[in-house]
């Protein structure tokens, strides 16, 4: 079948050691070659263009400058100081307040690999001094940094909306029960190994004037998604404009507020951003061309009536779409596996009934796990890095972990009011 030999020669390039970009360029060229198609180079070229000029996808660049501004400052600290005053006195305190870091810090940049860094840098250290395995402390955070694309803002469901047609707003509602109880179900790991291996056994509760003084202290970023996702639900901005609202406001809270930047730091941030934005659109630009090849050589058709053949039930299709994504996610990157996927299952996920915001979280809940599944998940050798150890190490500490989300994953599939209850009643 065409996809499966797409797929294949994408895999043969990769494995080869070309970069991600050059992979999916010559994989769609080398298609194009093997098979004589006789599709014009000039028409890859336009496409790749294309792929980038969307003006929603400037919402990209502007969330990550939002990121950089925010995780550089002194919002994560005081994010975590937060967390620690709530949190710290439970059994597996400090690997819960890691959690809830990552969720705080992820509803601010919207970034997994931000998160897990800066949260991590700190929250690692401090764990391996109160007794945790470095291992199981690295799994952690590379687990509970990719909460940061679930809950919104999410940088993949933004891209996802654009190409898949769907409303953006539906999506980052659709984010939040899930990054929750993905969030609930690593907490309550920590709390497990807490208390069975006496890593941590938790400590004094805070007071309320200690809470009140660090969740003041936190406050003016944890406005952050509140002001982005209430502008977006109310009408007052678009999911763009949010983003360059986004920006300011990071200006704000860490030039103006917390006074951790001054105007000498922003060049330097800048050009941070601009990096990894400008290699965020370069590969979506190439996924582009290989999902137009897809596109035009009617594949997404073949494939919807390939697997209505295959299977009637609606179950066992969405079966199928998390067993081929979490596998996808181990080697391709969020973004370029949504742009490369997206026009294969939305035909199929119409033909099933399913509802494209539905289609949308599940895609972006699998590629999150693909960023701490072995051997190439990015925020695993971000983590990894931090702590100083092994693939090998943390992939065992990671187990139960996994085993979590995929329990998670399952009940968000099959149990559709869990993610898409607060969808429904905001479009009521």
């Amino acid at each position: 079948m065409a996809l499966l030999q797409i797929f294949g020669l994408f895999f043969a390039m990769a494995l080869l050691g070309l970069p991600l970009v050059y992979a999916l360029l010559a994989t769609t060229v080398g298609f194009i070659a093997w098979k004589g198609l006789g599709h014009p180079l000039e028409t890859i070229f336009l496409t790749y263009i294309g792929g980038v000029e969307p003006f929603i996808l400037i919402a990209v660049p502007l969330f990550v400058v939002a990121g950089e501004l925010l995780s550089h400052g002194g919002v994560g600290r005081r994010i975590i100081a937060f967390a620690r005053t709530v949190f710290g006195f439970m059994p597996g305190g400090l690997g819960i307040v890691t959690v809830a870091a990552c969720l705080l810090f992820g509803g601010v940049s919207g970034s997994a690999i931000a998160g897990a860094a800066a949260v991590g840098s700190v929250m690692i250290p401090a764990m391996v001094d109160r007794g945790y395995p470095k291992a199981f402390a690295a799994a952690l955070v590379a687990t509970a940094g990719t909460l940061a694309i679930i809950i919104p803002p999410s940088i993949p469901m933004l891209v996802y909306g654009f190409v898949a047609g769907a409303s953006v707003r539906d999506l980052f509602l659709s984010g939040i029960v899930p990054g929750l109880l993905f969030g609930i179900a690593m907490m309550l790991i920590c709390v497990h190994h807490g208390r069975r291996y006496g890593w941590d056994t938790g400590g004094a509760r805070a007071s309320r004037t200690e809470i009140w003084t660090a969740f003041r202290e936190a406050l003016p970023a944890l406005t952050m998604p509140l002001l982005i996702l209430g502008g977006i639900w109310t009408g007052m901005f678009t999911p763009t404009e949010s983003a360059a609202v986004a920006v300011v406001y990071g200006l704000l809270v860490s030039i103006v507020v917390y006074r951790d930047l001054t105007w000498r730091d922003l060049p330097g941030l800048m050009l941070n951003a601009f990096v990894t934005s400008a290699v965020v659109m370069v590969v979506v630009g190439a996924t582009a061309a290989l999902a137009w090849l897809i596109t035009v050589e009617q594949i997404p058709a073949q494939l919807t009536q390939m697997v209505r053949d295959f299977t009637a039930a609606r179950w066992s299709f969405l079966l199928l779409v998390n067993g081929v994504l979490l596998v996808l996610g181990i080697f391709l990157e969020p973004l370029p596996a949504l742009v490369l996927t997206a026009p294969v299952l939305v035909p199929l996920a119409r033909a099933y009934g399913i509802d494209l915001v539905h289609l949308g979280l599940l895609m972006t809940c699998n590629l999150a796990i693909g960023l701490y599944s072995p051997p190439v998940g990015g925020t695993l050798f971000v983590a990894g890095r931090i702590a100083g150890v092994g693939i090998g190490a943390i992939s065992r500490a990671l187990v139960p972990l996994f085993a979590s989300s995929l329990v998670v994953l399952v009940l968000i599939t099959y149990v559709e009011w869990l993610p898409m209850g607060l969808v429904w009643l905001m479009r009521n």
